[in-house]
């Protein structure tokens, strides 16, 4: 096809892409370029994923297994390249199911549409009941009680969905809110915790190297011992900065904004995050205590900072996991959306309409509240928890199917004058980004904990083969054909 125009900035290009998609513009464009890569930033949530993971590592590997979240920024920075090259050419709702639907088939592009799915409809229970019970009611002084921190997960869903319907707009400023607030806690925590540490010499930078409680732990070296479990914390952290490519339909100038929001969003997390582990080890005073404790995040500050600090971290925490849940409810109605208006999801009518006052896919938003309300109220506490230890497996499926898909056509992509491009270094990112997931995988399945998790991810899989089989049966031709253009009319 003929090279794309640049965007001219009117907002009529972006109009277009959604028309060469076959699709009516019928979500609103008020997403700027800070809004969108807050809304990935927000979804990755580097306070919220270290002050929930910072015990395992030291309860696996020690101190020194801060560095490991290095490799995992690294490799994940590879991925959203790779990402962010998809998300440039086809700036619409779903993401990786339209770019698999167009560049592939549309049965494929179901597949990642099913993945990504599960992936996020369980993000959203999995972030929320982690707000009501790691950091709502510390915050409040409320002792740890399953049942009171299912009510309350219930409660902020109910919250976010009724603002998610309201308005994206909304939505955006609240990401906005959690990301400035979130960066500016990281970096202010990490330059007092610094200062304290010179000024009364508690702590010591001899923790950056130490095994600390798992010194002599025989297994340590080992596949699935305790220096590779560590790695979990970038891996389970820096996932979902591709949220910005499902709200590509309301972004301004997606072709750039999008790419630009997906990497940017990686690199500010993975650097943000290295600098705050370094200042957390460092100030650690006594690191069996620490080791010990439900909460080492807290704990450091309160015994470098007091109890005041403390509580205003767990005060940003707590909308940091806001704004995080607020994105992923949406990210994941936009794909429910994108999927019914092809036909290719339960009860496609209902879920693809969209608000004619707020311009929002309402149906697709409350279908995520109701499922979080049924995870919730009908799962018990251990299988909850082994559903959302699953939930860090399906980002590593998804990208590394996504990076297939990518090396398999990326001859036929078109280049869009203006937008994101690797240029002649795509092939070489690419090929170290798949390693990379592969590497990833292996981290996250082979662990003899992870494997309850691996056969949940399974029975997800199953689920979806078998409602596509149903597809099948009842509506072929929506698996078939792609509405608009065809494939062959992205492709040079």
């Amino acid at each position: 096809m003929a090279e794309a125009p640049a965007d001219s900035g009117n907002g009529q290009d972006d109009g277009d892409s959604v028309q060469l998609g076959g699709y009516q513009q019928e979500l609103k464009r008020s997403l700027g370029s800070f809004q969108v890569f807050a809304i990935s930033f927000a979804f990755i949530s580097v306070a919220v994923g270290i002050f929930g993971t910072y015990d395992d590592v030291l309860q696996t590997a020690g101190p020194v297994g801060i560095w490991l979240w290095a490799v995992a920024g690294i490799g994940q920075v590879l991925v959203a390249l790779v990402v962010a090259q998809f998300a440039a050419r086809i700036p619409l709702s779903g993401s990786s199911y339209q770019w698999a639907s167009r560049l592939a088939t549309p049965k494929v592009g179901w597949g990642f549409g099913w993945l990504s799915f599960c992936f996020l409809a369980v993000a959203v229970v999995a972030i929320d009941n982690a707000l009501a019970s790691q950091a709502f009611m510390p915050l409040v002084g409320m002792n740890a009680d399953e049942d009171a921190a299912r009510v309350i997960t219930l409660v902020v869903l109910l919250v976010q969905t009724v603002l998610a319907i309201v308005s994206t707009r909304i939505v955006s400023v609240i990401n906005t809110a959690a990301v400035v607030i979130e960066v500016a806690l990281v970096v202010v925590l990490s330059i007092a915790l610094a200062v304290a540490v010179l000024v009364t010499g508690d702590g010591a930078a001899g923790n950056l190297t130490s095994r600390g409680i798992v010194a002599h732990a025989p297994d340590y070296f080992a596949v699935g011992g305790g220096l590779m479990l560590a790695m979990i914390m970038g891996l389970a952290t820096l996932v979902g900065f591709d949220s910005a490519a499902n709200l590509a339909e309301e972004a301004k100038d997606p072709h750039r904004t999008v790419p630009r929001a997906i990497v940017g969003s990686v690199v500010a997390a993975a650097v943000l995050g290295m600098l705050f582990l370094i200042a957390l080890t460092v100030a650690i005073e006594d690191v069996p205590r620490i080791s010990a404790n439900e909460s080492p995040v807290a704990a450091i500050m309160r015994d470098q900072l007091g109890p005041v600090t403390e509580r205003v971290l767990l005060v940003a925490i707590t909308f940091a996991f806001f704004g995080a849940g607020v994105v992923a409810m949406t990210a994941c109605a936009r794909l429910v959306f994108a999927m019914a208006r092809d036909r290719r999801f339960p009860a496609h009518r209902l879920m693809r309409r969209v608000s004619p006052r707020t311009q929002t896919p309402v149906p697709a938003t409350v279908l995520i509240f109701v499922l979080g309300v049924v995870l919730m109220v009908a799962l018990p506490g251990a299988a909850l928890l082994e559903l959302i230890t699953a939930s860090t497996i399906l980002p590593a499926l998804i990208y590394a199917a996504t990076i297939i898909l990518y090396l398999a056509v990326r001859r036929r992509l078109d280049r869009k004058k203006g937008a994101f491009d690797l240029g002649r270094f795509e092939l070489p990112v690419a090929i170290c980004a798949l390693v990379w997931t592969i590497i990833a995988l292996f981290v996250l399945v082979s662990p003899s904990e992870a494997l309850v998790s691996v056969v949940i991810v399974g029975g997800l899989l199953l689920a979806g083969a078998l409602f596509f089989l149903v597809m099948l049966t009842l509506d072929r031709d929506a698996l078939e054909t792609e509405p608009g253009v065809t494939a062959d009319a992205l492709r040079p």
